[in-house]
């Protein structure tokens, strides 16, 4: 697969693909950016992987959405340090898992009384905290 330097396919391989392909891919692309978006707001629907999907789909067939989403004010400059490995910034750790919380603890306290719910939401949290706490810390 031929690459330019920032990963993206060169446009004579986006050409090569069929219109169905790419308008699938469009599609897709575009499903995955509002779930992601989406999932800032709702617990438990993961933001990240979504958007990593969003992005993966634009480089592919849209090169103009591509750049929207990875120029986004907020979004962009966290794909970025997340497809580099760089990891995130203390601030965005600590967003993160406070706005995790606060949102588990609702959903915790609002879902019906099964212990197994509540277990289950207990240890998607702890989880989740785990796979931020592991990310890089970044300055800033």
């Amino acid at each position: 697969m031929n690459t330019d330097q920032s990963g993206n396919q060169t446009v004579k391989q986006k050409k090569e693909r069929s219109p169905l392909v790419r308008a699938l891919l469009l599609v897709l692309g575009i499903i995955a950016s509002v779930l992601g978006f989406a999932g800032i707001f709702i617990p438990l629907l993961p933001t990240t992987p979504f958007l990593l999907l969003a992005s993966w789909c634009f480089v592919r067939s849209s090169d103009k959405l591509n750049k929207m989403l990875m120029g986004n004010r907020y979004l962009g400059p966290y794909l970025s340090n997340y497809k580099a490995g760089h990891g995130i910034t203390r601030r965005n750790k600590v967003y993160s898992l406070l706005f995790l919380w606060i949102t588990l603890s609702v959903s915790f306290f609002l879902s019906p009384p099964y212990w197994w719910l509540r277990l289950g939401l207990l240890t998607i949290g702890i989880a989740i905290t785990i796979h931020i706490m592991k990310f890089k810390t970044l300055k800033g």
